[in-house]
């Protein structure tokens, strides 16, 4: 079997040049596998690379090593207990994806969220972008030399895990949203802890950006390299910033807004140079955005629940479960059968860090779903990956891989 598919694969990078043939004995190119366990490939994504020298005639990536079966798990699952699986798709912004989650379940089920809620779940999805663009920068100069920066990251996401173990109760897998709204109410210690972070997190970003944009080092290892035009990002499904630098300006916040986007300012970063720096720029960006949207999340969240007023739907917070008969039915009924939405199937998306994130859920009236389907954008992006390599460098490879952020949890599934 292995060696069948690693046929298939050489085969691949034939298909991809013509120009010259493994059968040639004067051909001077040589086959090198980059990954599983490279630290530049941000996770056990392998990529099998053709070379000429040091330049990348073909290229196929090859997916899988971390395949966990979660749309088969969630098949199997009631919808309240796939909650915490959705924390490890992109374990970098876990909030987001719980978010994105509990909106495709409600859209079938057909629940409505308060409107508190529904401005907390805003706050949690962009400190998760945060978070997540905060990794991705840290981690993508170091990949070209700039070391310093991976600290500043890493200190800034550091202080949002500390508002997610206030407003969460814990600091990563968070599981914080509820079918029907949420864990918990955020309280007013999360809420100035928010406003205290994002108000001092500018000066970081500008002064890692001018330490970069002003690196020789790092302008010529990124600047015209990764190009992928357009037309080909449009073509391949690409999302997220990678689409919004190559000229594209679609945000799923903005042209099919969710929560409560609809009633906040924000803009949408567009670069039009297709390359990894391009990507930068968007993601520093959009960052800034992100701090325009909290701010005005925490001045106009509402006062009210958090939770929909549906006691088969929602779960009972603990303290009534334990102590009236109603809310122990009712907990024991969900916990043990499921929230039994009607037949049918609904797809919802969100704007995550890495571009489009959807759930797709078909029900046939039972109290776990009759299939789940992921729309990942780590997956769809690293499509992208042989048109953006193919004629550069091997050097190249390293930084295209960290413009395009994926990460091999949500890939891989």
């Amino acid at each position: 079997m292995a060696a069948e598919l690693s046929r298939t694969i050489l085969q691949a990078l034939e298909d991809q040049d013509t120009t010259v043939t493994f059968d040639d004995p004067l051909e001077h190119d040589m086959v090198l596998n980059m990954g599983p366990q490279h630290p530049a490939t941000h996770g056990v994504l392998r990529l099998l690379l053709k070379l000429d020298g040091e330049t990348v005639v073909s290229a196929v990536p090859d997916l899988g090593y971390l395949h966990r079966g979660y749309e088969k798990i969630a098949e199997n699952s009631t919808y309240h207990e796939f909650i915490p699986h959705t924390d490890r798709l992109d374990y970098l912004s876990p909030l987001a994806n719980n978010v994105a989650y509990v909106l495709a379940v409600e859209k079938l089920a057909g629940i409505e969220v308060p409107p508190r809620a529904q401005y907390v779940r805003v706050l949690a999805a962009e400190l998760a972008r945060l978070a997540s663009h905060l990794v991705w920068l840290g981690t993508m100069a170091m990949d070209v030399g700039a070391v310093t920066v991976l600290l500043w990251g890493f200190r800034e996401r550091e202080k949002i895990q500390d508002i997610w173990d206030l407003l969460t109760g814990v600091r990563f897998t968070t599981s914080f949203t509820r079918i029907g709204g949420l864990a918990q109410d955020i309280t007013p210690e999360a809420i100035a802890m928010t406003k205290s972070f994002i108000e001092n997190l500018e000066v970081t970003l500008t002064d890692a950006e001018k330490l970069l944009k002003h690196n020789r080092i790092f302008v010529e290892r990124c600047e015209g390299v990764g190009r992928v035009s357009r037309e080909q990002a449009i073509a391949l499904g690409l999302t997220g910033p990678l689409l919004r630098s190559c000229g594209v300006g679609h945000d799923l916040r903005r042209d099919e807004p969710y929560l409560v986007y609809d009633q906040l300012d924000f803009d949408v970063p567009v670069y039009h140079d297709c390359d990894v720096l391009a990507r930068f720029y968007v993601r520093i960006e959009e960052m800034r955005e992100s701090v325009k949207i909290l701010h005005q999340v925490i001045d106009k969240m509402p006062s009210g629940p958090v939770d929909s007023a549906d006691p088969k739907r929602m779960p009972p917070r603990k303290e009534k479960t334990y102590g009236r008969m109603e809310e122990l039915i009712h907990d024991f009924m969900l916990v043990n059968f499921g929230i039994n939405p009607p037949v049918g199937e609904a797809y919802h998306a969100i704007e995550a860090s890495k571009g489009e994130l959807g759930f797709y859920v078909v029900s046939h009236g039972e109290g776990y779903p009759w299939r789940l389907k992921i729309r990942s954008p780590s997956f769809c992006n690293l499509q992208a990956m042989p048109p953006m390599i193919v004629g550069g460098m091997i050097s190249d490879v390293v930084a295209v891989i960290g413009s395009v952020d994926p990460v091999m949890g949500e890939a891989d599934k």
